[in-house]
């Protein structure tokens, strides 16, 4: 397919229309989607699969990641998200279980280190250099909730040098409690829920091994924390609150919101 000046430029407007939804990060919200638009059939985008699979082995499977990123080598920045704003890389994932061949690997196919990934290599320096810009930063949460703390002890023997200097900083290994809820208001949000017309626009809250979660259908299941009253959050995922308004014995609706998200569910019969 040949692609003459004209025709790229009015393609690439519309590539800045598009919902992030569609795929794509970073974009602004003067940039939000125009109906109908949609990325054009020349534009080569990666395979939301390979995305799932190279941010999934990058925890375990050195020689699958490199078979991947070798062929594709912008795998090394796939990031997925695993519901409710819980985005992680490829590079995210090795760091916190302490993968430190497999971040090489990816950082040498151009993954882009992070404070989680220097942690978890030892690299104090970096680590000193992150929070001595930016005073507060190692409270900051990788993916899944999981502390700055936790990074650096993944790395083990490697890391210990940063790990001394975190205990030192303080505030790198705050984790989100979770408070106590009894079975009756537990119970009371369990159930279906839909925010919308289609097949997937529902979530469904349950309780598996005595443990709060929700899931979309199709999608990965989240735990929920109680953090008083009726709140709960998302784990890893702080922003995000879901409080439930309660109609009678049992929940009647729902509602999530966060800086880009607020929609309300009715409990399905």
């Amino acid at each position: 397919m040949n692609v003459d000046r004209r025709s790229f430029i009015s393609d690439v407007s519309h590539i800045a229309a598009v919902s992030v939804a569609a795929g794509t990060t970073g974009m602004s919200r003067s940039m939000a989607p125009q109906e109908g638009a949609a990325w054009p059939d020349w534009l080569p985008l990666q395979d939301p699969a390979l995305a799932r699979e190279v941010v999934g082995v990058s925890h375990r499977d050195v020689t699958r990641v490199r078979e991947l990123v070798e062929r594709q080598p912008a795998l090394a920045n796939a990031a997925i998200d695993w519901g409710f704003g819980d985005w992680e890389n490829a590079l995210g994932a090795a760091s916190h279980v302490g993968r430190r061949e497999i971040a090489e690997l990816l950082i040498a196919h151009g993954a882009r280190p992070t404070i989680f990934s220097a942690a978890m290599m030892g690299q104090l320096d970096v680590v000193r250099a992150f929070v001595s810009a930016s005073p507060g930063i190692q409270r900051t949460l990788g993916p899944h909730g999981i502390t700055l703390m936790a990074h650096a002890r993944a790395g083990g023997a490697g890391a210990a040098a940063v790990v001394t200097y975190l205990e030192s900083v303080g505030d790198a290994d705050r984790r989100l409690a979770s408070q106590p809820l009894d079975h009756a208001d537990r119970d009371a949000v369990v159930g279906e829920y839909a925010f919308g017309p289609g097949a997937r626009d529902r979530f469904i809250i349950d309780v598996r091994n005595d443990r709060l979660g929700i899931e979309r259908p199709g999608g990965t299941r989240q735990l929920l924390m109680h953090t008083g009253g009726l709140v709960f959050f998302p784990s890893g995922v702080p922003s995000v609150r879901i409080a439930f308004a309660r109609g009678g014995a049992r929940a009647s609706q729902l509602t999530i919101a966060n800086p880009d998200v607020f929609l309300t569910a009715t409990r399905r019969a």
